[in-house]
């Protein structure tokens, strides 16, 4: 597996992908199409990717080998992650720590004081990789999130 910049060609798959995750935050097609251009605002799309596609015969979403996604923007001095999601069957196996790891060194390299997120307060996972990768609990959102509605618990990185 490794971790890479995005390109116009994965979207359809990170669509897919996120959409098989009721927890992530979910965007139009032309939102992450957005991404790639030239002036739009600083953000950086990875996906962790499993191999090559080189099987024939698989549908779309298993020949892309994606095995999950990230996206973040910057608003210098400071990132946000506006959404990471892995894959149902590929979750607890480091993927989502090494796209996280691949969102710090880049922030990193832009001088950052901060990375910030929310999560929903029942997604217990989450919270745990971002609390193990260093992240503090800053705050909660109320009924931030809807369908169901739920608080967001807030998080920095310095």
């Amino acid at each position: 597996m490794h971790i890479r910049p995005a390109t116009i060609a994965d979207i359809l798959h990170i669509l897919s992908l996120e959409r098989e995750s009721p927890t992530a935050g979910h965007w139009t097609e032309k939102q992450y199409r957005d991404v790639f251009q030239s002036e739009a605002q600083a953000r950086l799309l990875l996906v962790a990717q499993a191999a090559p596609p080189t099987a024939k015969g698989l549908d779309s979403d298993k020949a892309s080998g994606i095995l999950g996604f990230l996206i973040a923007r910057q608003l210098p001095p400071e990132w946000e992650l506006e959404n990471l999601v892995v894959v149902p069957g590929a979750r607890r196996k480091g993927i989502g720590k090494r796209l996280l790891s691949a969102l710090l060194a880049a922030a990193r390299k832009t001088d950052m004081r901060a990375v910030f997120l929310e999560v929903r307060e029942s997604n217990a996972a989450a919270r745990a990789l971002y609390e193990t990768a260093g992240f503090e609990r800053i705050g909660r959102r109320y009924a931030y999130y809807t369908s169901p509605s739920e608080d967001a618990i807030l998080y920095r990185r310095t």
